[in-house]
């Protein structure tokens, strides 16, 4: 705060001159505006997006873009002016696109885009102010209104310019094609069959799946990019990988012949892409440190809880949003102590 010196001498009509300067704390400058750093984001899911694609074909375009179109035009209709200029809803509307099967009808995933930012964000406040991260809840939405479509995983055809699904289906009709072969998950058929998928075609991303989640080594490279920008606090990854390495590693170590790989639970599913995008989310994690890694290792053990004993394949999405949820607790409990005070008032201190 600066203001403007006043000598004896100055008359009334050089006052109007006089300009007093408040500005709040602190007095930093930054380049990596909230826009900046969404608009990086949205820039790393280009390579994911481009390698689904490659493994998908035209189906993984049009269900991410039937998803993102959804969130923007949500955004755009109910969000402040001027709200999707700073790259939030295409970030939600990508990544919900991305957690969905190939083959899922556009129509789904356009609502499932309306539901993940109106009921995800708008209806908290706005960015910044939500408590769930919003894709996921789009996603949680889409599990509950039509399950049976959203767990089914159309077998890749030769053809790469055929459609993997009934894309193109209408609203609130049948399929039109419910003759469509069908296959399983890497993590539907361990949990289910008893079948492992090698390391090397988690990691590549030749599976069935998700648009978005079978290229795990792709994730980890483009996650280490905002990383290395600090655009993600790389603690809620880590103690995320390293808790789930470490209980399915213990896991495996008692019974090889009835529990996964550690390496098969890391690189499966959706670990990668909720571990790096979803669970760093800046409005929905932790703002401590030491809240970073609890909010983590929160995850990891309800992922391998679910995944083992749960009666779903697959368990990151609900995970996340369970420890969404105790995010304000994690940061009352692990609030640093303001310099000069103690953690806690002295008795007497009222009196």
């Amino acid at each position: 705060m600066s203001a403007t010196r006043v000598d004896r001498g100055t008359d009334l009509d050089s006052l109007t001159e006089i300009r007093l300067r408040i500005a709040a704390s602190p007095h930093l400058r930054t380049a990596h505006s909230t826009p900046r750093i969404m608009w990086n984001v949205v820039g790393s899911l280009v390579p994911i997006l481009a390698a689904a694609t490659y493994f998908f074909g035209p189906s993984a375009l049009l269900v991410v873009g039937a998803a993102t179109l959804g969130a923007w035009l949500t955004e755009r209709v109910f969000g402040e002016a001027g709200a999707t200029r700073d790259g939030s809803a295409v970030i939600t509307g990508l990544l919900l696109g991305l957690i969905l099967p190939p083959g899922f009808p556009l129509w789904m995933a356009f609502v499932g885009g309306v539901f993940g930012v109106g009921f995800g964000k708008l209806i908290f406040g706005g960015l910044g102010q939500n408590i769930f991260n919003p894709a996921l809840l789009g996603r949680a939405f889409l599990q509950a209104a039509f399950p049976a479509t959203i767990t089914t995983w159309p077998v890749q055809p030769d053809n790469w310019w055929a459609l993997r699904g009934d894309n193109f289906a209408l609203p609130l009709m049948s399929p039109s094609a419910p003759d469509v072969a069908t296959g399983a998950t890497p993590l539907g058929l361990m949990k289910f069959e008893g079948v492992s998928t090698p390391t090397a075609d988690l990691m590549l991303g030749s599976i069935s799946g998700s648009i978005g989640e079978t290229a795990g080594l792709l994730i980890l490279v483009c996650g280490g990019y905002l990383a290395i920008r600090r655009y993600l606090d790389w603690r809620v990854p880590a103690s995320i990988f390293l808790t789930v390495g470490a209980l399915s590693g213990a896991l495996y170590l008692i019974g090889p012949d009835r529990f996964p790989s550690p390496q098969f639970m890391l690189f499966s599913g959706g670990l990668m892409l909720g571990a790096i995008y979803m669970a760093t989310d800046m409005v929905t994690s932790p703002v401590t440190p030491a809240g970073a890694w609890l909010f983590g290792i929160g995850i990891g053990l309800l992922t391998v809880l679910i995944r083992v004993w749960g009666g779903l394949p697959e368990g990151v999405m609900y995970a996340i949003l369970f420890m969404n949820a105790l995010v304000p607790f994690i940061n009352r409990v692990t609030q640093p102590r303001v310099f000069g005070h103690p953690r806690r008032e002295p008795r007497g201190a009222e009196s």
